[in-house]
């Protein structure tokens, strides 16, 4: 794991979004797709607004999620609310390339089994997608894997349910997705994180975070979250 330090999280947010794009280049040469799962976030709703002003092969680009709140379509707590005005209303994507968590189905334990199915279907069986973007949160969490949740210990799933955290249940990759991606990026922003991005940047297992995979990841933070890691 490699840890990169830059002065603000719109540097950061850019940084990022370079990485993305050559990803996504590499990739649609390699393999003919670029699979990108996206968490949620202030940061990574910037980092996306600068990635459609860059060079990517959209037409060979498929965006999943990484979690998602179970809350109505055009919820302002959704993450594919600000998905869709920081990236999906300004690149050149077919509704085909984007796959949304069906958090809105009156089954979700079926749903998430559907949206299993569909990364498989465009990632491969087990499916290993290209990129998985995460964020820290300030109790250790990443995507919506939280502490104490049962969902920690799911190991036989690619997508499943949590409990109610922050008033909301989520939609979430488990480890094992998050595990099997080519390259892992973290965006990590703000003095809040400071303390965790330590412990995550450490190898500390006993938050969700540090259960992530570690080779080939690369964290992005600004100088704020870095403070106990320079």
């Amino acid at each position: 794991m490699k840890v990169e330090v830059l002065p603000d999280s719109t540097s950061v947010a850019r940084r990022a979004a370079q990485l993305v794009a050559a990803e996504a280049r590499a990739s649609a040469l390699a393999r003919g797709r670029f699979a990108l799962a996206v968490s949620g976030g202030h940061t990574p709703w910037l980092m996306l607004r600068a990635l459609c002003e860059m060079e990517v092969p959209w037409k060979q680009v498929h965006i999943f999620q990484v979690d998602e709140r179970v809350a109505p379509a055009g919820d302002p707590d959704r993450n594919f609310t600000h998905l869709r005005e920081s990236l999906l209303d300004h690149a050149p994507l077919a509704a085909t390339q984007i796959h949304a968590m069906p958090v809105e189905s009156p089954d979700l334990v079926a749903a998430a089994a559907r949206y299993s199915e569909t990364i498989r279907e465009l990632a491969g069986a087990p499916p290993t997608l290209d990129l998985v973007h995460l964020g820290l949160g300030p109790d250790g969490h990443t995507a919506s894997l939280v502490p104490n949740d049962p969902v920690l210990d799911v190991a036989d799933e690619d997508v499943a349910l949590t409990g109610i955290y922050l008033g909301r249940r989520r939609m979430s990759l488990t480890y094992r997705t998050i595990d099997r991606a080519r390259r892992i990026l973290w965006l990590v922003t703000g003095d809040e994180k400071a303390a965790m991005l330590a412990r995550l940047r450490d190898g500390d297992v006993s938050i969700p975070a540090g259960r992530v995979r570690r080779d080939d990841a690369l964290i992005l933070a600004d100088r704020a979250a870095a403070a106990r890691v320079c």
